[in-house]
């Protein structure tokens, strides 16, 4: 038996608490007299999937046919029941709950699974903690019965059919008075055992494991009485779906009363967050700023950033104007903060007047203006592989882990798209144009260099496509162009050559 605490949480409520909650919310109030029972499809007609308590006390019972309930008790109301709301919020309530461990999943249905392992000091010990657990739930409206023990088959048992926030150390004791349904048997299989005998995990324990080895030996795994018992008791490993694992950079601050605004924790919770990152010498590219609300739903905010940084005070900028985005509800009392995705950083060295790296500079500059425009609204050049000017680039995240392709010193940062074209008033032979109209403006070549010669890519342009003869010129103000002659004379593609500009150098 190895030392690692589970805690299993029954949620046997939330089908219907969750319906009260999103009804109250639309304005429709459901008075706790009222019987009231919700329904799902089923092979001979609605079939009940919760009742409140009014109706489970007028005879309504979970699975009998909404058309006898309805025979038993008049006054029942009948609604459609949402499974797919309630899945959805019993996943955020199982992230929810990692305030409590690093790990959580959604435990079937209607439960939660934490592995507190280590954990149960920070809250006072484990009576504490399941204690304050219930508490939790119980303020967001929900009504939870829970167990802790060394291992899952034996919490999930203890919390529907054990004591109240039962206390586990061996599981065989625990477990002995407890029903055969306590080890997640189908109905068929209860039955079956309940005719042989074994109505508690007891008795089914003192049975020589070889004549119901021959009974079962066909059963299902996920049915079969000796493998459920020997997860239960720690004798067989119970594999289980981790979600993403825990963060390995993480600061959090617990607050003792609900706030409703994060900013005055957010410069401590950086500044502990960046100095885990120097002392394994790591930089963050995403962060992740997490609030967990008093009524059980979770808030995030991501930033991004272009380069490995872990500077406490350009993080702490990327926040700037989100904050206000939270919807706090009754207010949180976690708050969280999280890097999500690290990468190396080595110290760099800054400059004799104490000025950054150069590079950092652009990077800081896309992170403020990703976090304020969005990431969509920024793009920067990624390398394509075409000799074309226009197709050598396209444009990609600016958050792309891709460098950005080094600039040519021959070729111009600016390409015009589509190039424009421009009326030759004279012409050099074999050169550029002396003389030409762009924009209404008549332009002077003053100097010049080229050509360069890009042929058409046969393998993607059409035919007949003209070969481009490059030139950069410079006109008698200073300004510098890239413009190109599209054919030549007599090539046989068309009549006589055009001329265009394809760009602006700085």
């Amino acid at each position: 038996m190895t030392g690692r605490r589970i805690v299993s949480i029954s949620l046997p409520r939330l089908a219907i608490e969750s319906w009260l909650s999103r009804a109250a919310k639309r304005g429709d109030d459901w008075p706790e007299t009222v019987p009231l029972a919700l329904s799902v499809p089923g092979t001979h007609g609605p079939v009940i999937h919760a009742v409140n308590r009014a109706a489970e006390e007028a005879g309504a019972r979970i699975g009998a046919r909404a058309v006898d309930s309805r025979a038993i008790c008049p006054a029942l109301r009948i609604e459609q029941a949402e499974p797919e709301q309630d899945a959805a919020r019993l996943a955020r309530l199982a992230f929810w709950a990692r305030r409590w461990g690093p790990w959580s999943t959604p435990d079937g249905d209607d439960g939660i699974l934490i592995d507190t392992t280590g954990t149960a000091h920070l809250f006072g010990g484990e009576a504490a903690m399941l204690a304050r657990i219930q508490a939790h739930f119980a303020r967001a409206g929900l009504t939870a019965k829970l167990a802790l023990a060394p291992t899952r088959g034996t919490a999930w048992a203890l919390a529907r059919f054990g004591p109240e926030r039962a206390i586990c150390t061996d599981p065989l004791p625990a477990l002995a008075p407890l029903p055969v349904a306590g080890l997640r048997l189908s109905d068929e299989t209860q039955l079956l055992l309940r005719r042989l005998g074994l109505k508690t995990i007891g008795d089914l324990a003192a049975i020589p494991r070889l004549s119901l080895m021959r009974r079962f030996a066909r059963a299902d795994a996920q049915d079969n009485p000796l493998i459920r018992l020997d997860q239960a008791l720690g004798r067989a490993a119970e594999p289980l779906d981790a979600p993403e694992p825990a963060p390995e950079f993480a600061a959090e601050a617990r607050l003792a009363e609900p706030v409703v605004d994060p900013s005055d924790w957010l410069p401590e919770l950086l500044e502990r967050l960046c100095a885990q990152l120097a002392a394994a010498d790591r930089g963050c590219r995403r962060l992740c700023l997490s609030v967990f609300r008093i009524d059980g739903e979770r808030r995030d905010i991501r930033v991004s950033m272009a380069a490995p940084t872990r500077e406490a005070a350009h993080l702490l900028r990327l926040f700037d104007g989100r904050l206000e985005r939270l919807d706090p509800g009754y207010g949180f009392d976690l708050i969280r903060l999280a890097a999500e995705a690290v990468e190396p950083l080595t110290a760099a060295q800054p400059g004799l007047d104490g000025a950054a790296p150069s590079g950092l500079a652009l990077a800081r500059l896309v992170d403020r203006l990703a976090a304020r425009f969005g990431p969509t609204a920024i793009s920067r050049p990624l390398p394509h592989e075409s000799h074309i000017p226009e197709r050598a680039e396209i444009p990609g995240p600016p958050l792309a882990a891709i460098p950005a392709p080094p600039a040519r010193a021959d070729r111009p940062i600016r390409l015009l798209s589509p190039a424009e074209e421009i009326r030759v008033l004279y012409v050099i032979p074999e050169g550029p144009p002396a003389q030409f109209i762009w924009r209404r403006q008549t332009l002077r070549v003053a100097r010049h260099a080229g050509p360069e010669r890009i042929a058409p890519e046969w393998w993607r342009d059409r035919p007949g496509t003209r070969l481009r003869d490059y030139f950069r010129i410079e006109d008698d103000t200073g300004l510098r162009l890239w413009i190109y002659r599209e054919g030549l004379i007599h090539d046989g593609r068309g009549g006589a050559p055009r001329w265009f500009l394809h760009g602006i150098f700085a």
